[in-house]
């Protein structure tokens, strides 16, 4: 006899009620990624918070 798998059904549940949390997470990473990625070292040598958190 097949032992009952819980996992598809927590899955499914929680995904109905996280999707938006985890669809915005993603959005924001990469908005973030994209910016970081397309700061040059002269603007980043600027930047006052890059000065400030420089030790």
């Amino acid at each position: 006899m097949r032992k009952f798998d819980p996992w598809p059904v927590f899955f499914k549940r929680e995904w109905k009620r996280n999707w938006p949390f985890l669809v915005g997470f993603a959005i924001t990473g990469t908005i973030i990624t994209k910016m970081s990625l397309g700061l040059t070292e002269e603007e980043a040598a600027k930047s006052k918070f890059v000065q400030h958190h420089k030790r």
